[in-house]
């Protein structure tokens, strides 16, 4: 009989660790939390202290018992549950729901990575549950439940049943709104661009260099009259190198992943989905079958924000470095800034064992294990390594008054780079050669190219660049960016259309409803001083309750608010004059997952739907057809004709009755202007107040 009963997480990791342990240890899988607030009620009694009222997971009552036949047998139990806030509060509620012999030995244990040595080090040095991590879970579980359990009935009743309000949801929904608010509203601002191609001793190709500016300084071509008066100003110039100057720059070698870095980066070079790299991570670090060893345990914990690196890795992998590739390319670890509250107990992502090299064990993993395993191993190959080194020329050349401008660089050391190149640092590298380009060099003028360019919208943001903005405004933790993106999904507030989020109407009007009714909810510096204050309560500066007690007031005061205002208004279907050819009724205006859409009220005894054609009162500029507003498969708005698809007329901005009284195309709305649908003709006046 087993002496010991260790309980970890997932059932994946119950065979490899029971191979670690051997026969005097039972390991079982809680399978994630066993205990939490119930989904019938708000399950905090706020009128004792906030008291959370936990009772046990439906559907977890048989494996509990389980649990608890087996402890009861056990002499000794170690709870081996993951090693951040969340993994400590499951622990904390196992120990409640087990039951267990107040006499009996039982100790919190955690390891960083699945492997031998890390397991059988954590059964050797177990420690007590920490309470400041339990209490951080248990102050964000309580926060959730009040902004989801208060806000969410509200918005069923001014929008439709089975919405929700999230603390850091709603809050990110708010950073997707502004920023669309910003696309749309964006004018494009027109400027040009002059290159000059020159031929050059010693130079089989064409020496080209860019516009700088004058003799006072850099300028920009703002206009064609400008480009032409330059060009003009330069006929029969002479052209002279005027100064060349050389440097060397070193481009600094990355940093470990974090998770968030990872999942940027995943979604950026890989073109995975947060929630994908999520998962994949996840199998890799609980364990895979390699031939020849069994299940392993590949990479280690995949929930981090701290870039540390533990003492025997980088001994490990200064090792390997300079063993495969020479001491030439070894440096000295220094850890990066930490982002917000780092749980240094935990490492950066990295392989739990350097030797086993991607393309050794290629053949026991998947196309995609192999994928992400062959990114975290090259980064943190990559983090330990030197730096790469290049050396940089910069040339300026005068034509009269003018001033044009070329620079390149090549390396001179790869360092880094021999291993690992970032998405973002690929084809940064400019090889025009000026290596025999100096003062004395005769140049030739052979042409110009002048180029037409207009100042981009600010980008849509992609899942990547999404986590990367809640990281800098300190909105969330590592464990909760998969959650809040695939939530705003699930929910339909967002849609993705290739790598790009964009909002739909149905989270523009959640949005609109939090910014009104919640503010505080929405708004990112309170959020941010929210996710301090939990960081707080996890460093054991700030008591949970009190959190919570100065936290409740503010929000039950707004929700009484907006149930008195919602009370005044009648949520009435728009009645529109469609007729059901099945019954005669005029259908009405219902919302779906992808919008608007026509349903006839004598529901459930008439099923008849139909599109929802919501007109603008705009004519088609093509056929005269009426505009009318659309929605992609995905859910975003655009405004089509009626006729189609014997017309094609689309347009991302709502048109205007009104044509360009410069060019005579069709106008669009952007922000509080109307500007000409055609950027090169570039007429706008401000918008009348509708």
């Amino acid at each position: 009989m087993a002496k010991n009963l260790v309980i970890v997480e997932s059932p994946t990791k119950v065979r490899t660790i029971k191979k670690f342990l051997g026969k005097n240890y039972e390991v079982m899988a809680s399978q994630g939390h066993v205990r939490d607030l119930p989904k019938s009620s708000l399950g905090i009694d706020v009128d004792h202290d906030f008291e959370p009222k936990y009772i046990t997971i439906r559907g977890k009552g048989q494996l509990l018992a389980s649990l608890r036949k087996e402890a009861k047998k056990a002499d000794r139990i170690y709870l081996a549950t993951d090693p951040d806030r969340e993994g400590e509060a499951i622990s904390w509620h196992l120990l409640a729901a087990l039951h267990a012999d107040p006499t009996k030995p039982i100790h919190r244990i955690t390891f960083n990575e699945i492997t031998k040595n890390a397991v059988k080090e954590a059964i050797k040095h177990p420690r007590e549950i920490d309470m400041t991590l339990v209490d951080a879970q248990q102050a964000r579980r309580v926060l959730d439940r009040m902004v989801g359990y208060r806000i969410s009935p509200l918005l069923w009743a001014k929008v439709k049943r089975g919405l929700s309000a999230g603390r850091v949801q709603s809050a990110a929904l708010r950073i997707i709104c502004d920023r669309e608010e910003e696309v749309a509203a964006f004018i494009p601002r027109e400027y040009y661009t002059l290159d000059l191609f020159l031929r050059a001793e010693g130079l089989t190709k064409p020496l080209m260099a860019h516009y700088y500016g004058d003799s006072k300084g850099k300028r920009e071509i703002e206009s064609k009259d400008q480009l032409q008066e330059i060009v003009a100003s330069l006929e029969g110039a002479n052209y002279v190198v005027s100064s060349v100057t050389k440097s060397k720059r070193e481009r600094k070698s990355p940093l470990p992943f974090t998770t968030s870095t990872l999942q940027q980066e995943a979604s950026k070079a890989l073109n995975f989905a947060i929630q994908k790299t999520m998962r994949i991570a996840q199998q890799l670090y609980e364990g895979v079958d390699i031939k020849g060893s069994g299940t392993v345990g590949l990479i280690t914990y995949l929930r981090t924000d701290s870039t540390r690196v533990a003492d025997e890795a980088q001994a490990a992998v200064a090792s390997f470095i300079q063993n495969n590739y020479g001491q030439e390319y070894c440096r000295r670890y220094h850890a990066g800034k930490k982002s917000g509250t780092v749980q240094d107990a935990h490492e950066a992502i990295r392989p739990a064992d350097l030797t086993r090299m991607p393309s050794q064990i290629k053949d026991s993993l998947s196309r995609d294990q192999f994928r992400l395993y062959q990114l975290i191993w090259k980064r943190f190959m990559a983090s330990q390594m030197a730096n790469a080194v290049y050396e940089t020329t910069n040339v300026k050349i005068n034509a009269k008054d003018t001033v044009f401008s070329t620079s390149a660089s090549h390396p001179i050391f790869d360092g880094y780079t021999l291993i690992y190149v970032s998405d973002d640092e690929k084809d940064q590298t400019d090889r025009q050669n000026l290596s025999k380009i100096d003062k004395e060099t005769k140049l030739d003028f052979q042409s110009f190219e002048e180029k037409q360019h207009f100042t981009q919208p600010p980008a849509h943001f992609t899942e990547a660049s999404l986590v990367h903005t809640l990281e800098e405004l300190g909105i969330g933790r590592p464990s909760t960016y998969s959650p809040i993106v695939s939530t705003l999904l699930k929910r339909r507030y967002i849609t993705k259309e290739g790598r790009s989020i964009f909002v739909t109407e149905l989270g523009q009007v959640v949005n609109d409803i939090m910014k009104e009714s919640f503010p505080s909810i929405v708004d990112q510096n309170f959020t941010a001083n929210m996710e301090g204050l939990l960081d707080g309560v996890e460093e054991g500066r700030v008591a949970w309750k009190s959190l919570v007690r100065n936290f409740y007031p503010d929000l039950d005061a707004s929700v009484r608010k907006a149930e008195k205002e919602l009370e005044k208004v009648q949520i009435k279907e728009e009645v529109s004059d469609v007729i059901c050819e099945n019954c005669g009724r005029n259908m009405v205006v219902k919302y779906g997952p992808h919008g608007k859409f026509l349903a006839c009220p004598g529901f459930p005894e008439c099923r008849n739907t139909k599109p929802y054609l919501e007109k603008i009162g705009v004519s088609c500029p093509i056929c005269g057809k009426d505009l009318v507003l659309k929605r992609t498969r995905r859910g975003r708005i655009y405004y089509g004709c009626e006729n189609n698809p014997v017309c094609d007329f689309m347009s991302w901005n709502r048109p205007v009755s009104e044509a360009c009284p410069r060019c005579g195309k069709y106008m669009v709305v952007k922000g509080n202007k109307i500007v000409c649908s055609d950027p090169a003709c570039g007429f706008s006046k401000i918008r009348d107040k509708e």
